[in-house]
């Protein structure tokens, strides 16, 4: 029993016994997996540290590659704004505008200031107000002389390209005038003189080159033909003739579109009371070597200021003048331009010399029947502008396309937007109502007549 007793005992004690060591050896298994756990949180850790580090090198890799791409997007960028302002030809006023502080921009293959540091704006009003100078030295200025010697075949032999009275056109005068094609599209519009036995004929800069190859063409072998080097200022606005008569004090007793020669700060010029604002004003035609010194004494008048194409355009615009390629082209007629103004007696029909021009069918049928479509000035609702290529539609709801918008823009004299544009001739009736296309809206703008200001021109 005792042995027994005794023998239970010791199992009992081993059973015993066997428990710490059982607890002793279940402590160093479990100290083992902890270092596991522990080596693969390094090596996870390790191998996130390393991916993101990665990942860091791709990113800034990435980054230098699109800061590198931009910067040579940005250098190609300059080089070709500098080669293509190299391309573009300078006016003799081109240094003065850049020293004026102009921002330049192309336009019809020359470097043009766009607007001054005044801004458009003040630019514009300045005109309206005082006098402003501006360069429309990219024009072109061609001369026809017949080869017979007598102005009589000049002008007939223009007026076989154009609709317009030359041999009526008075000495020392200027006419208005397009050429047309055989279907009676406008080719480009022009100012000519009849001045000293010849013709003084200005064309648009976009269209000069064109248009000499057209005369040379058309009338060369009876006509000289000459592209002429000279510069052409325009001074605008209701102290413009006060401005000049200072330096030639005869140029008070010019009317609008009287032309004279004469000297102005000892420079030989051409002068034409006329211009593209609508306001009373002189354009100077100078030798290309002097229009700088003309210019700068103009500039010296505290009432001048320079004047860029931003406000010139504004101003022709709110006086209803057409720009050419945007309101009238070859897709339009003289008379969808609402330019039969420009058609002289004697060459209507039933006049002295009908028709003898291209398109002479076709005019004459719309000016004695009339035609569908019509320009006309329009008034958006607002102070939205609406700008060219605007569609124009019947009902506010879009659904019914009845005409587009050929300029438009915000009018700083009218103080509203104003806009040109063709519709039929059933919407031709100021006060009409037609809606615009801007943005996917649809503004209502009212048919109103041209011009939006009063001209002031000397008559």
């Amino acid at each position: 029993m005792t042995a027994t007793l005794l023998g239970e005992s010791g199992a009992s004690r081993c059973r015993r016994s066997n428990r710490p060591g059982n607890s002793q050896a279940k402590g160093p298994a479990r100290g083992r997996r902890n270092s596991g756990e522990k080596r693969e949180s390094v090596r996870r850790r390790d191998n996130n540290l390393r991916q993101n580090r990665q990942r860091g090198l791709i990113v800034r890799r990435n980054r230098a590659e699109i800061v590198s791409s931009a910067l040579q997007n940005k250098r190609e960028t300059r080089r070709r704004h500098l080669d293509e302002t190299a391309a573009l030809k300078k006016t003799p006023l081109h240094d003065l505008h850049v020293s004026l502080g102009a921002r330049m921009v192309p336009f019809a293959g020359y470097d043009m200031p766009v607007q001054y540091p005044a801004g458009v704006m003040k630019e514009h009003l300045w005109t309206r107000a005082s006098a402003g100078l501006f360069d429309v030295s990219h024009m072109g200025q061609v001369t026809i002389r017949a080869r017979s010697g007598k102005y009589e075949d000049a002008a007939l032999a223009l007026e076989s390209l154009v609709p317009v009275d030359i041999l009526g056109l008075a000495e020392d005068r200027q006419r208005y005038g397009f050429f047309t094609d055989d279907k009676g599209g406008i080719l480009d519009d022009l100012m000519i003189t009849h001045t000293d036995g010849y013709l003084f004929v200005v064309v648009n800069a976009a269209c000069k080159e064109q248009d000499l190859k057209h005369l040379q063409d058309h009338i060369g072998d009876s006509c000289e033909v000459t592209l002429l080097d000279r510069a052409l200022i325009a001074l605008q606005g209701p102290r413009a003739v006060d401005v000049l008569a200072e330096l030639w004090a005869d140029i008070a007793y010019m009317k609008f579109m009287d032309v004279r020669h004469c000297r102005l700060h000892d420079v030989s010029c051409l002068v034409s009371r006329s211009g593209y604002s609508g306001e009373d004003g002189f354009e100077i035609s100078v030798p290309s070597d002097k229009a700088e010194d003309i210019a700068k004494r103009l500039l010296e008048h505290p009432d001048v200021q320079p004047i860029g194409l931003g406000a010139r355009d504004s101003l022709r615009l709110e006086a209803g003048l057409c720009l050419y390629g945007n309101d009238i082209d070859q897709t339009t007629t003289p008379i969808e331009g609402a330019l039969e103004w420009a058609i002289q007696k004697a060459r209507k029909t039933g006049g002295a010399r009908t028709g003898g021009f291209p398109g002479a069918t076709r005019i004459l049928g719309e000016l004695d029947g009339g035609t569908t479509r019509r320009r006309v000035g329009l008034k958006p609702e607002g102070k939205a502008p609406v700008r060219s290529h605007a569609k124009l539609y019947a009902d506010a709801e879009g659904k019914t396309e009845i005409g587009e918008v050929t300029s438009g823009g915000f009018g700083p004299s009218v103080e509203s937007p104003v806009a040109m544009g063709y519709v039929p001739t059933d919407f031709t009736a100021p006060g009409t109502t037609v809606y615009a296309e801007v943005r996917g809206k649809y503004l209502a703008v009212t048919v109103s007549a041209l011009p939006f200001i009063k001209p002031t021109y000397k008559r």
